[in-house]
């Protein structure tokens, strides 16, 4: 009886090696990067306009996360750099609440580029960069690595793809991905926020806005869109649209809401 049992635990290891080799998985053993300050230094300019002690805490955070998701590379090698900026962008949209981390997620897969529907990496339409999981894949996160390293790469631009995924997490933490974060946002700025996002929107659809048209799909997206923006480019955003930037402030800093004008 018990070279029986030896024999299917045996095979039961033989056939999930060759699981994991089959879809080319894998697994990040290491999770804390002995460089993960100097690559924040160098790639997250979020990172870069912190003082010392804030610093010390955003690094701190960053080792948590890392710590408690597990990321998975599928048919790609998850490299420091990559650990370290999903560390980011998972912090950026939390950074002002202390205690706020993320309940609804377990995991992260990192896939070389983009995907389609199917969660197919080969052929035409792969249109999607990144997604929150749902159903089978719920608590999962899939993202492209291209499109991570490359938002935190281009400097001047006003899209992360992972920052926007993470958003969406945040907007999840009610039940539902509805672009009403309700858990962070004051209840009597609800409507305000209502009226602006669909304001925005026509504005999108009707292209006088320079936000990513991405955002007019709907609520939901457009509360990720713009939230990249805000991180991304604060100074710009304040600039060509104040009224969003300031309810965004209200939604991501909670300590300046009394700087919210009323009404919108």
């Amino acid at each position: 009886m018990q070279q029986i049992v030896l024999i299917v635990f045996v095979l039961a290891i033989i056939y999930a090696v060759k699981f994991l080799q089959k879809r080319k998985i894998t697994v990040d053993h290491n999770p804390v990067p002995l460089q993960l300050v100097n690559i924040l230094r160098e790639q997250v300019p979020f990172y870069r306009q912190l003082n010392n002690d804030r610093q010390t805490e955003f690094e701190d955070r960053a080792v948590r996360f890392l710590t408690q998701i597990k990321i998975t590379g599928v048919k790609t090698t998850v490299e420091d750099m990559d650990r370290v900026l999903i560390a980011a962008s998972a912090i950026i949209p939390i950074f002002n609440f202390p205690d706020w981390e993320y309940p609804n997620l377990h995991e992260i897969l990192l896939y070389p580029d983009s995907f389609d529907h199917e969660f197919q990496q080969q052929g035409e339409g792969r249109p999607i960069l990144g997604m929150v999981g749902s159903g089978a894949l719920n608590r999962v996160m899939i993202l492209s690595q291209f499109e991570l390293r490359q938002a935190f790469t281009n400097k001047t631009g006003k899209d992360n793809t992972a920052i926007h995924e993470f958003v969406h997490l945040l907007d999840k933490t009610d039940g539902e991905i509805d672009g009403i974060p309700e858990s962070l946002l004051n209840k009597k700025y609800v409507l305000p926020w209502l009226q602006l996002m669909r304001d925005e929107i026509k504005n999108i659809i009707n292209d006088q806005s320079d936000i990513n048209p991405y955002g007019a799909t709907n609520e939901a997206e457009f509360f990720a869109v713009a939230s990249e923006y805000f991180f991304e480019r604060p100074a710009l955003l304040k600039e060509k649209h104040p009224g969003l930037y300031q309810l965004l402030e209200s939604i991501f800093t909670p300590q300046k809401k009394s700087t919210v004008s009323e009404p919108f």
